[in-house]
């Protein structure tokens, strides 16, 4: 683990290096649509050096910017030409990866009319894919693919929305042999996100569809539902008598607290009791899941993971449900630390799995440490660092990809 971590950090200067090399250089003019862009549109593009450039047709506007999340570099002002269309070049380049945002047109939020939407921020965002040097372990190849269903599992708990949704995926060859079973991860999103983005942000099922491909992971099933208990928080949704915002607030601590915002970032997320989905997932999910589909229903074969909000979830949840869960991945969520190893009875027999992971330009030294503290403890564990990488996408999809293969290697 030092070694990789040792790489990583090489790794990281060397990006940053780059970054800094490029942001001396003339823009190069080399700009292509955004993968994620709706058909037909030309805007946004972005170049080899990973800047992206805007174009927005508002003639009547005094003023417009975009605005992006933390990997994005901030905001961009668009600049306006004689034809009434908007234009501008984001001022460095982006960080690899998928990234949320939205336009603001003289003070109004608006979403670019020229790519796809993305639910996060508790709103459907607009989103830009920056083409990474590592692409290839979430792109969709020639492999054996698994299926990503909707389910909709009643709940007795939000008894105002007596249905809810989740999303299922089975790995590839799941309805060959109605005789094999799967282990089950359960994986959530982060705050302001939903039960989409997982797969559809994240690509969790063409990361799992590679690696079972190489024989690098078992395969094993992913279920993926909203994270709280108040529908109301999204569009059409309504707000049962639930307590799933109310006055527990969530722990302000470098160890366990994650990042604010779209999927955790900066400004906005409320004062968030895990209670109410914890009722659910625990008592309502679980044993939907278990009766609907080949589970290996046990403790051994049952893990969950989230990032961000869903690492803080996550990180509650299984501590309190041991009997329940052996597999815990906090991913951009916080640690597992020496005291919840203490606090928490039978932990060093019950628990298989210990995987804890940030982007570089988040908190890697908490990270870092928290693993070499476990290991004096007796405790295996993974601690992992996104190169060149901060509270985003690209920092997930890359945790998902190093803890899988750990994940229930009986």
């Amino acid at each position: 683990m030092k070694t990789k971590l040792t790489l990583l950090a090489l790794a990281s200067v060397a990006l940053s290096q780059l970054c800094l090399a490029q942001t001396n250089q003339p823009v190069l003019e080399d700009f292509k649509p955004s993968s994620l862009n709706q058909p037909g549109q030309q805007y946004p593009q972005v170049n080899s050096q990973r800047y992206a450039r805007f174009r927005i047709v508002a003639p009547n506007a005094q003023s417009v910017s975009v605005s992006l999340g933390l990997g994005g570099r901030g905001g961009t002002k668009l600049e306006k030409a004689a034809d009434g269309v908007w234009i501008g070049t984001t001022a460095g380049p982006m960080d690899e990866g998928f990234h949320y945002y939205h336009l603001s047109v003289d003070g109004g939020t608006f979403n670019d009319p020229g790519t796809g939407n993305f639910y996060g921020s508790t709103r459907w965002e607009s989103g830009i894919e920056i083409p990474a040097q590592d692409q290839d372990f979430y792109a969709l190849k020639d492999v054996p693919h698994g299926q990503v269903q909707m389910v909709l599992f009643p709940s007795k708990y939000t008894n105002s929305i007596p249905v809810r949704t989740a999303f299922v995926y089975t790995p590839p060859g799941y309805d060959k042999d109605a005789a094999k079973h799967y282990p089950v991860l359960y994986l959530q999103h982060g705050w302001g996100e939903n039960e989409y983005a997982w797969w559809n942000q994240g690509h969790a099922n063409l990361i799992m569809d590679n690696l079972i491909a190489e024989n690098k992971a078992r395969p094993f099933i992913i279920v993926m539902t909203y994270g709280m208990t108040n529908e109301g928080m999204r569009p059409g949704g309504r707000r049962p008598g639930s307590d799933a915002m109310t006055n527990a607030a969530v722990a302000n601590t470098t160890s366990n607290a994650p990042a604010r915002g779209p999927g955790g970032r900066g400004g906005g997320m409320p004062n968030f009791n895990v209670a109410g989905f914890e009722t659910v997932l625990v008592d309502e999910l679980i044993p939907y899941v278990d009766a609907h589909f080949r589970t290996l229903a046990d403790q051994q074969h049952r893990g969950m993971a989230g990032l961000s909000m869903g690492g803080m979830e996550t990180h509650t949840i299984t501590l309190k449900h041991l009997d329940i869960f052996s597999h815990i991945g906090l991913l951009s969520g916080g640690v597992i630390s020496p005291a919840d190893v203490t606090n928490t009875p039978s932990f060093k027999e019950k628990v298989k799995v210990v995987f804890c992971s940030c982007g570089r330009r988040e908190n890697p030294g908490n990270i870092t440490a928290n693993h070499d503290a476990l290991d004096h403890l007796g405790i295996k564990n993974t601690a992992y660092v996104s190169p060149d990488t901060a509270h985003e996408f690209q920092t997930w999809r890359r945790s998902l990809h190093e803890m899988a293969p750990l994940l229930f290697q009986d």
